[in-house]
């Protein structure tokens, strides 16, 4: 986060609790948070875990494909 957008923040959360009652802050609060977080894009460690995990069977795929390759590269040479 840049110092730009925390100030924005910081900002908009003091209007949001010098304006509303109690009972209406946590509920803006949460809605201001949300929309920040969402300009970061963000995205959720399960969402995290899940872009790892196909990343990785992705460069296993990868290094089989290079092998397999090699290996007909070379039968190919045998040949020629």
């Amino acid at each position: 986060m840049n110092a730009q957008m925390i100030e924005e923040l910081s900002n908009k959360i003091k209007e949001i609790y010098s304006s509303l009652p109690a009972d209406g802050i946590e509920r803006n609060l949460h809605a201001l948070l949300q929309g920040a977080f969402t300009k970061l894009e963000l995205v959720s460690r399960e969402e995290f875990d899940i872009q790892a995990e196909i990343l990785r069977k992705t460069r296993v795929q990868l290094t089989d494909l290079e092998k397999q390759l090699a290996a007909l590269e070379a039968r190919l040479e045998q040949h020629f």
